[in-house]
């Protein structure tokens, strides 16, 4: 053992005493030399004693909702490469309708002892879901960040995109290119982020397009979200008159391009539209997708300090960050047609063909 002490002494250039302490997970020393010291064991080959491996692989827990959604990936992986150089390691968790749900993901979490974990877009967005448990969780203590949501009265730090903020410019870039008849499709009302874009998507149309409360409440859709609600939705707002549709995020979005589609609109010559996320790929849709990009990289690095100083015992400031979302605009916006009046369509919401030209003899 002297031979080895001395070993890993000479490489890390400490004392024997130094390795020793730092072998017995002993305070007094600097973080710096008992790196040194650690590195200068896997230099050697020895292994490192139980405790130090285990201080040195922490798992982090990581439960998001879905990952059809192409956001909630792109999470994922700045998060996992945002705690990479801390030590720790994310254990996803993948919710799927039917499946395995947030509550019995933590259970699974705390067997495996983990850290801390990261919550995106979960239970504390749900205004009617019971927010006891993120307390429970607290008071172990175990480390919790909330991403995309906010829930007061829960000690933990939120990280979360401005929503309201993000249906203002929405409705200002819409009303710069002319519409009026702006709709909002987004999510059930019982989330604190759909919440916040009706604010947002209400308080900007009454400045900017004069519109009362009465064609705001035919203009607002909540839907299911993904594809399929955006669809549906967009089908209304189109029977409504809309020339200009915001939604809660791209995939309605998407939804709402096909719609227009199925009707024989043109996007955007008929309908522009606005999407919610900037997530992968859509500046590759046809048309590609004008949305409110979410800065992902910014609030998962942000979610990943805050964790690991609560996890360091130097408590994070239990309040909300908000990051302010970017209008990026491409190729599924234009200006509204001159005559003002939206596209029109036959009784199955279809728009009637063009005459044919006549083809000379």
């Amino acid at each position: 053992m002297r031979a080895r002490l001395s070993d890993i002494a000479q490489q890390a250039d400490v004392s024997e005493a130094t390795v020793s302490r730092v072998l017995n997970d002993r305070p007094g020393v600097a973080p710096e030399t008992r790196q040194a010291v650690l590195t200068a064991l896997d230099v050697l080959g020895y292994e490192r004693p139980a405790r130090l491996r285990k201080r040195s692989a922490g798992l982090v827990g990581l439960v998001v909702p879905e990952l059809d959604n192409p956001i909630f990936p792109a999470f994922a992986q700045i998060i996992e490469s945002a705690l990479a150089p801390t030590g720790f390691t994310p254990v996803l968790c993948t919710q799927t309708p039917g499946g395995v749900r947030e509550d019995e993901y933590v259970e699974m979490l705390l067997d495996r002892q983990v850290s801390g974990i990261v919550f995106v877009s979960g239970l504390h967005a749900d205004t009617a879901a019971d927010h006891d448990r993120y307390r429970t969780l607290i008071a172990r203590p175990l480390p919790i960040v909330m991403i995309n949501g906010y829930a007061p009265g829960i000690p933990a730090p939120f990280v979360s995109c401005d929503d309201r903020e993000a249906a203002e410019l929405a409705v200002a870039h819409l009303v710069a290119l002319g519409h009026r008849r702006i709709g909002l499709i987004t999510g059930p009302d019982r989330f604190v982020p759909v919440q916040r874009k009706v604010s947002g998507y209400k308080t900007a149309m009454r400045r900017l397009a004069e519109v009362g409360d009465d064609e705001l409440a035919e203009l607002t859709e909540l839907s299911l979200f993904g594809v399929e609600g955006g669809e549906a939705a967009a089908g209304r707002l189109i029977e409504r008159g809309a020339t200009g549709i915001v939604c809660g995020s791209d995939l309605m979005a998407l939804g709402a391009i096909r719609a227009a589609r199925q009707r024989g609109l043109s996007v955007p010559a008929d309908l522009s539209v606005v999407g919610y996320d900037d997530s992968p790929l859509m500046a590759f849709t046809d048309p590609p997708l004008t949305t409110m990009r979410q800065p992902v990289t910014a609030m998962a690095v942000a979610a990943v300090r805050a964790l690991v100083d609560e996890i360091n015992g130097h408590g994070a400031p239990h309040s909300e960050y908000l990051f302010r979302p970017e209008l990026v605009v491409r190729g599924s916006t234009a200006v509204a047609r001159q005559d003002g009046t939206p596209a029109q369509g036959d009784s199955k919401g279809r728009r009637p063909a063009p005459p044919a030209l006549p083809v000379p003899a």
